[in-house]
């Protein structure tokens, strides 16, 4: 499994947070994770003696506690039981310091955006949890449902990747998956032109990064496809996700990156604002 013992839902009472918080219990119950479920309100920037209300935070916070009587009753309906918290200030930073402070394996977060524009541009919220955490995070499309029956893992070859394809192959081993491994060689046809045996190299590479892939799955008992493909890297795999109806994607990522190699604009992103299915980045 996941070993996935305490999952943190950040929660904004959208509709995207509220199906992020349906398939983390789903993903709690089969996992027997401790769920909890937090709402962040921003700080307050006045002067606090002009506002004539002498507990402004209390006032703040009120809004969060509706939102989190909503999660409860989300928790209630699904049959489980949440723990649920409020903090100020900045929601990624929050997110991040409490995911740390309590020791939470996972991170989950919705993914709004119906139009393709708007999916591209994942939210600057969601890329700075994921630049900033050194924790998974699932990111979930608001009409989207979990599931770990056909996993699509993209690979390069790092040490990153090899991360995500032992916690894919947990996955599909514990849950009775299969395994689709797709590695990019990002090129374009003038760059094929000009080093035609430098794409050969790039290609014999990924049939061996492919290779060991499925291997290695096969040896946990776990049915394994690989695939090669030229072009946007995710692009190729935002449509191998789709042709084989793929339940989750994987991917690997580095720990916190800091404020200079933030998510923003990389891959990554990219596939999680198109894809139609959850995105879980694997942290090293």
């Amino acid at each position: 499994m996941g070993n996935y013992r305490k999952i943190l839902v950040a929660f904004d009472g959208s509709e995207s947070s509220r199906n992020a918080l349906r398939q983390a219990i789903k993903l709690a119950q089969v996992e027997k994770s401790w769920i909890k479920v937090l709402a962040v309100v921003p700080s307050y920037e006045g002067e606090l003696d002009l506002t004539g209300v002498k507990n402004i935070r209390e006032v703040l916070k009120g809004p969060a506690a509706k939102l989190l009587s909503e999660a409860e009753e989300i928790a209630k309906a699904e049959g489980a039981t949440i723990i649920t918290g409020v903090e100020q200030g900045k929601a990624y930073e929050r997110i991040v310091d409490v995911a740390d402070a309590e020791n939470c394996d996972l991170i989950v977060m919705g993914r709004r955006g119906l139009h393709r524009l708007e999916r591209m541009l994942m939210g600057s919220v969601t890329a700075r949890v994921i630049g900033h955490a050194s924790r998974d995070v699932l990111v979930v499309p608001r009409d989207a449902s979990i599931g770990w029956k056909n996993i699509l893992l993209a690979t390069d070859g790092s040490k990153y990747s090899e991360t995500a394809l032992e916690h894919a192959v947990n996955f599909a081993t514990a849950y009775g998956g299969e395994l689709t491994a797709i590695s990019v060689v990002d090129v374009n046809d003038e760059f094929y032109a000009q080093a035609p045996q430098l794409v050969d190299q790039m290609v014999e590479k990924s049939k061996t990064v492919l290779e060991e892939a499925a291997n290695k799955a096969k040896a946990a008992g776990v049915k394994a496809e690989t695939f090669i493909k030229e072009g946007d890297v995710h692009i190729k795999i935002v449509e191998l996700a789709e042709e084989k109806k793929v339940d989750i994607i994987f991917m690997g990522s580095h720990g916190r990156t800091g404020l200079k190699r933030l998510l923003m604009g990389s891959v990554t992103e990219k596939v999680i604002g198109l894809s139609h299915c959850p995105v879980l980045v694997v942290k090293s």
